[in-house]
C-alpha cells in the first residue's frame, strides 16, 4: 500500500473504474462526486424527491465496498422497465439509489445518509458531494446555441461543438471536509469521464478550483480512452487542456496520462461515433508531463481497465 492521500474529482463510470484499481494500492482515498447529474433514473429521483443526484455516488461506492458480494449486488440491482420513464415510478430504478434517499430521509439530512450508507457497505475511503446543494449546467455552442441540462449535453441533443460550460448558482457552497481534503491531498485526479457533464461541474465550482490551484498536490488528468463524439469529437490531449483552461483560467494539472494501446478493436456497433484519442506521435510540446501506457480495457475498448490504470498511477506518481 502506499501511505499517500489520494482525491479523485468526477463521479461517472470512469471515476469508478479507477476507483476499483486504486483502492489496492492506496489506503487513503477521497472522492468528490459531482452534484450536477439530473439524467437517468437518479435524475427522476432528483426531481422527485428534491434531492441530491445519487446515481455516481452509488457507483463510487459500489467501486469502494468491501461487503460481502450479495450486498453490493442489491446495490446494482435495477428493477425492470425505463430509466427514463415518469418520475414517480418504481420501474427503471437502481436499489442502491433508493437506499440512499431512503437513509436520507431516515437520518433527516443527505450528508447523514450518505455516511451511513457508505459504513453500512463497508466503504474503503470517503465520498463527499462535491457542493452543499444540487447544482445545474449549461451550455453555449458554436452554433450560438444554449443547451440547458446534464441530460441535454450528454445525449448530445444540441447543434454544433460544446464551446463554454457554465454552472448554476455560479458560486455553491462547498463543505469544509471537501475543502480540507482537497488542500491536504498527496494526489489530486480528475477523470476518467465524461469532460463537460461529469468533471468540469467539480472542477468549475469557485472554491474548489481555489484550493487544487493553491494545493501542493501532484495533480493528474487521466485522458478518457476515446473521445465521446458529443462533448469531445476529435480532442487531442492539447483540446483536453485548452477546454480546462479556458474554464479553469489555467491548465491546473501538471501531468496527462493517455492510453498508448490502439490495438483492441472498438465494437462495430461504437465504432462510427467514438474514435481513440490521438496519441502524441513522440512530440511532447506541452507544458506539462504526459505519461504514456497500456491502460484500455481489451474487452470493452471504450473503457480503462482498472488494474492497469492503478498500477500505471503507482508507478509514476
Amino acid at each position: 500500500m502506499v501511505n499517500k492521500k489520494i482525491v479523485c474529482l468526477g463521479g461517472g463510470v470512469g471515476t469508478a473504474n479507477l476507483l476499483r484499481g486504486i483502492k489496492e494500492y492506496f489506503n487513503d482515498i477521497t472522492v468528490v462526486v459531482s452534484m450536477a447529474d439530473d439524467g437517468g433514473s437518479a435524475g427522476r429521483l432528483r426531481r422527485y424527491y428534491k434531492t441530491f443526484p445519487t446515481g455516481d455516488i452509488i457507483n463510487c461506492l459500489i467501486a469502494l465496498s468491501e461487503a460481502d458480494r450479495t450486498l453490493i449486488d442489491l446495490l446494482k440491482y435495477r428493477f425492470k422497465g425505463r430509466r427514463y420513464g415518469p418520475d414517480n415510478l418504481l420501474p427503471g430504478q437502481k436499489l442502491g439509489n433508493l437506499i440512499l434517499v431512503a437513509l436520507s430521509s431516515i437520518k433527516e439530512d443527505f450528508n447523514k445518509g450518505l455516511l451511513e450508507i457508505q459504513r453500512i457497505f463497508k466503504t474503503k475511503g470517503k465520498i463527499y458531494p462535491s457542493t452543499t446543494t444540487p447544482i445545474s449546467i449549461w451550455a453555449k455552442t458554436s452554433t450560438g446555441h444554449i443547451v440547458t441540462r446534464e441530460e441535454n449535453i450528454d445525449l448530445g441533443r444540441f447543434k454544433g461543438q460544446i464551446k463554454k460550460l457554465f454552472i448554476r448558482p455560479k458560486n455553491p457552497d462547498v463543505d469544509e471536509k471537501v475543502r480540507k481534503s482537497i488542500r491536504n491531498a498527496d494526489i489530486i485526479i480528475a477523470g476518467p469521464g465524461d469532460l463537460y457533464t461529469t468533471i468540469l461541474p467539480v472542477l468549475m465550482v469557485p472554491s474548489i478550483l481555489g484550493d487544487i490551484k493553491k494545493s501542493n498536490a501532484e495533480k493528474l488528468f487521466v485522458v478518457n480512452v476515446a473521445n465521446k463524439p458529443f462533448e469531445t469529437p476529435r480532442y487531442t490531449i492539447e483540446d483536453f487542456a485548452q477546454a480546462i483552461k479556458k474554464h479553469c483560467g489555467d491548465i491546473i494539472f501538471n501531468t496527462f496520462l493517455i492510453n498508448n494501446n490502439q490495438k483492441p478493436e472498438i465494437p462495430q456497433q461504437w465504432r462510427h461515433q467514438y474514435k481513440y484519442v490521438p496519441l502524441l506521435n513522440g512530440q511532447n510540446r506541452y507544458p506539462f508531463k504526459v505519461i504514456e501506457d497500456d491502460v484500455v480495457y481489451e474487452g470493452f475498448p471504450l473503457y480503462h481497465d482498472s488494474e492497469k490504470l492503478a498500477k500505471a498511477i503507482a508507478k509514476n506518481i
